[in-house]
């Protein structure tokens, strides 16, 4: 958990078995942007560069410069995926002109970047994986999204860590498939297959004129979306998952504790785990707090609040799912 960007406040995690906080070991002048299993991406904002790292021992790697691109081509999301070996997967460009570059650790090197194109309106797009879903290790299902134009509180901006937020759940068909999804600037969902090397977008979740907090979570095996909205006279935190052609809720935060969030224009960020995803709600007007749930369930919890030691309890702006593994090599 990041209580802010600045670097001055260390890193804490939360250790679900132990209902209790620790503090994390961080790379000095980079920020965290990815975890997968025991190891930790960090990213340099002056220069770009990436780093590996084992928290849990102080081991790291510096990663080489990704591919060259000519043109203008953003950065959208970094991905990471495995642990022996892990690849890291950058998204480049803008709608409809997507291309991806991978960095595989077995070889030390990156391939790429190669285009996506556009699916035909023929071909449906693909569900997202279910509950329990499985696939082999080096065979993953790439979530990523980038904050939505139509957001509550459009001034807000994403921490450094989230700036470029990815999730990983194993692909369902195994083999050599990954699907990609990210939120475009517009608020829809695209997939994007990355061993066919196309994309094609997915219903809107809420109308273009709602305005909403949305994140993306893998937990269980399986992808969803969380979305934060008020509607009338009460706000609701609801988790969505994509399949048969349409978003389908799977879990609801109970009113009575959504509803705290009604006119606080707040923002949330999520991280998954396990059967569990933990939602750290942000907002300006005292509205904040971080809330577990587990999925399968339905059952909902408030964390208690981390006091840091000014004696304040700390606001999270990031989150990411991060399993001790001291035999995990750089």
């Amino acid at each position: 958990m990041l209580s802010d960007s600045d670097g001055h406040r260390p890193a804490v995690a939360f250790d679900a078995a132990e209902r209790g906080w620790n503090h994390c070991r961080a790379a000095p002048g980079s920020v965290p942007v990815a975890a997968s299993g025991g190891l930790v991406l960090y990213r340099a904002p002056a220069t770009a560069a990436l780093t590996v790292a084992n928290p849990l021992t102080g081991a790291s790697r510096a990663l080489p410069s990704p591919p060259r691109q000519g043109g203008q081509h953003q950065l959208q999301a970094i991905a990471m995926y495995g642990s022996a070996p892990y690849r890291v997967a950058l998204f480049t460009g803008e709608l409809p002109d997507l291309s991806m570059a991978v960095f595989d650790s077995s070889s030390d090197s990156w391939e790429g970047p190669v285009p996506l194109a556009r699916r035909s309106e023929e071909d449906a797009c693909p569900d997202a994986p279910g509950q329990g879903a499985g696939g082999g290790r080096g065979d993953d299902t790439v979530y990523f999204l980038s904050k939505s134009g139509d957001v509550v509180a459009t001034n807000m901006q994403r921490s450094a860590s989230k700036q470029y937020s990815s999730v990983v759940v194993p692909s369902p068909a195994g083999g050599a498939d990954a699907v990609a999804y990210f939120l475009s600037h517009s608020g829809t969902v695209v997939a994007c297959d990355t061993a066919r090397r196309t994309f094609c977008e997915l219903p809107r979740i809420l109308p273009v004129y709602f305005e909403y907090s949305i994140d993306v979570v893998a937990c269980g095996g399986a992808a969803y979306a969380v979305v934060l909205s008020e509607y009338l006279d009460t706000a609701s935190l609801r988790v969505w998952g994509f399949a048969g052609g349409a978003w389908r809720q799977v879990a609801a935060m109970p009113p009575a504790m959504s509803h705290g969030f009604h006119g606080k224009r707040a923002d949330i960020n999520c991280v998954g785990h396990g059967d569990r995803l933990v939602v750290c709600v942000s907002s300006g007007e005292a509205a904040n707090g971080c809330f577990m749930c587990d999925v399968g369930s339905n059952r909902w919890e408030e964390l208690p609040r981390y006091v840091n030691g000014d004696g304040e309890a700390s606001e999270f702006l990031a989150a990411f799912s991060f399993e001790p593994r001291v035999e995990i090599a750089v």
